[in-house]
């Protein structure tokens, strides 16, 4: 029984597969509209979202399935304080296929350890969100036609930002990539991303707090916002939270072909001004991500029949 904790658990060759069946579902939803009749996704989110979630369903939605679960941990069990191992035996008895938020790092993987369906990691803590990354990727896909040979920005919050972890984690097995770690001193990339990614497969990476020096050379910009919810004291947070602002001033010195990227909701980290720059892929990524889930589903389902 597959599931999906981290990027990791997908082969290049599987991402590849995701993809051109994302590729498909957009160019014939109709081909698709069908495939999970009579099929139900549980969506367990402990912790709150809106794209996420809300992707997850309107996946399920399109391919035909339903969906059952609850958007908040008070609305759950666990409120009683039943385990994430007994809450994914329950919900595998009710549900085809599970996705699971969770604040706790590792919970995923547990309830993926105890259930009789696939589960789908959603985010968990600070560590991975695989199926960000998937949207990541088919945006990358779409707008650069290559996932190699990339100069790659990554800008915010680096300690805490799981998008970030699973993009490099995932950008890192493809050749020619270097990264451009943009980041205050206090919100720098874990030196276990940069040891078991960058470090051990000898990828080129800087790191900087400058952006400004940095755009020129771009090719892509993975803006991410100052994490409040990740924070143990406000104050910290309000001397970080606008570490970075990016406006259309800043974007004269970046390449005509930057793909400027954010996994969302942004607070002010990008202006509102930036929208209607053709570098900016940001809603276009929130649609990638709703596609690519579609795939994972028809993917696992498929297998879990096999």
């Amino acid at each position: 029984m597959r599931s999906l904790i981290r990027i990791s658990d997908l082969s290049c060759n599987d991402i590849d597969r995701l993809a051109d069946t994302a590729e498909d579902i957009i160019a014939s939803p109709e081909k698709y509209s069908h495939i999970c009749n009579g099929k139900k996704l549980a969506s367990l989110f402990f912790e709150p979202s809106t794209r996420t979630r809300l992707s997850f369903e309107a996946a399920m939605y399109e391919l035909g399935g339903q969906v059952i679960g609850f958007s908040e941990a008070q609305s759950s069990s666990s409120a009683k304080g039943e385990s994430v191992a007994d809450t994914a035996k329950v919900i595998s008895c009710y549900a085809d296929i599970i996705a699971m938020r969770h604040p706790k790092e590792g919970a995923p993987l547990v309830a993926a350890m105890n259930a009789s369906v696939p589960v789908i990691n959603a985010g968990d803590g600070g560590h991975n969100h695989p199926t960000q990354t998937l949207a990541d990727l088919l945006t990358i896909r779409r707008e650069k036609k290559t996932f190699s040979g990339l100069t790659v920005g990554l800008c915010g919050d680096l300690k805490f930002g799981r998008t970030v972890h699973s993009l490099i984690e995932a950008m890192s097995r493809y050749p020619g990539n270097r990264f451009v770690l943009i980041s205050p001193e206090e919100l720098k990339l874990p030196s276990y991303v940069k040891n078991d990614f960058l470090k051990k497969n000898g990828i080129p990476y800087m790191q900087t707090s400058d952006l400004d020096e940095a755009l020129p050379e771009l090719d892509i910009l993975y803006m991410t916002r100052v994490q409040k919810e990740r924070f143990f004291n406000e104050e910290d947070y309000l001397r970080l939270k606008d570490s970075y602002i990016l406006t259309p001033d800043k974007l004269r010195s970046a390449k005509d072909s930057l793909c400027i990227m954010h996994p969302l909701p942004r607070v002010n980290e990008i202006s509102t001004a930036v929208d209607s720059d053709p570098r900016a892929c940001y809603f276009r990524q929130v649609l990638n991500g709703k596609y690519m889930r579609m795939a994972l589903i028809k993917m696992l389902l498929e297998e879990a029949r096999i």
